[in-house]
């Protein structure tokens, strides 16, 4: 699966960004991408939504115990990778009938998030129980919402190209092709969303970092995120019937 996302939906973990010096990584923006995701998975789908988004998708060589699944409701796309492992608790929760699948599921999750917030986003993605990784587009409103497992059971990476495209994708050679160096692991147990950026889900507190990431030779080769634990961050709350829009307070945490 490969999502392309313009610099306006969402603002790039530090981390990730590109200095000024270009590294002669490939080019080309979205179109680019999509053309090379398309040669190398046989199947694959291709969707532009609009100048803000594109997404790719294939079940060229999954894992049968990892499937990849797509879904769009409404004006919400989501790709997943894995398997959820509580599902009939999580349609009872969110009002779901007997056939809902597990992207379903992930998109109804978001939507209580939009609708019916202000909802703690750290619970929301904890009662996710499995092993899996899921990028979400909402193209009403222009904003993502990116997780993995706390175990980070599937492999997702993340990187910037050179026109300053967030791009995510479980391909990590078509991320490199792409990012080079400008490019890193989704850390395990966190969410990224447009209007909060990333976060632990386990734990909401603290800080996510970047550090860099050294190869065998003990040579700098790109970035990877930690949480750190010592580091509390302020949290605030808006005020009930406050009429605030939610996707300013989406990663606000309740206490």
């Amino acid at each position: 699966m490969l999502a392309v996302f313009d610099r306006t939906v969402a603002k790039c973990p530090e981390g990730l960004r590109r200095p000024e010096v270009e590294d002669g990584t490939k080019g080309g923006g979205p179109a680019a991408l999509l053309d090379h995701f398309s040669s190398v998975h046989e199947g694959a789908v291709t969707v532009r939504l609009g100048s803000a988004a594109s997404m790719g998708f294939s079940s060229d060589r999954q894992n049968p115990f990892s499937p990849r699944l797509f879904a769009s409701v409404d004006d919400m796309f989501c790709m997943l990778q894995g398997a959820l492992t509580n599902i009939p608790l999580l349609k009872q929760l969110y009002g779901l009938g007997k056939t809902a699948t597990d992207d379903i599921i992930i998109i109804e999750a978001y939507r209580t998030l939009r609708d019916r917030g202000p909802y703690p986003v750290d619970k929301v993605v904890r009662d996710l129980n499995g092993k899996f990784a899921f990028v979400l587009f909402d193209s009403s409103s222009n904003s993502i919402f990116i997780a993995a497992d706390a175990d980070g059971a599937v492999p997702l990476f993340w990187g910037t190209d050179s026109e300053d495209h967030l791009i995510v994708s479980d391909d990590v050679e078509t991320v490199k092709k792409h990012c080079g160096k400008h490019y890193a692991p989704f850390p395990k147990g966190c969410f990224f969303t447009s209007s909060g950026g990333l976060q632990s889900f386990e734990h909401p507190l603290s800080e996510v970092k970047a550090v860099p990431r050294v190869d065998s030779n003990g040579e700098v080769c790109g970035t990877m995120f930690i949480v750190d634990t010592k580091v509390k961050k302020e949290t605030g709350m808006p005020r009930v019937g406050s009429g605030a829009d939610w996707t300013k307070f989406l990663l606000l945490v309740q206490i």
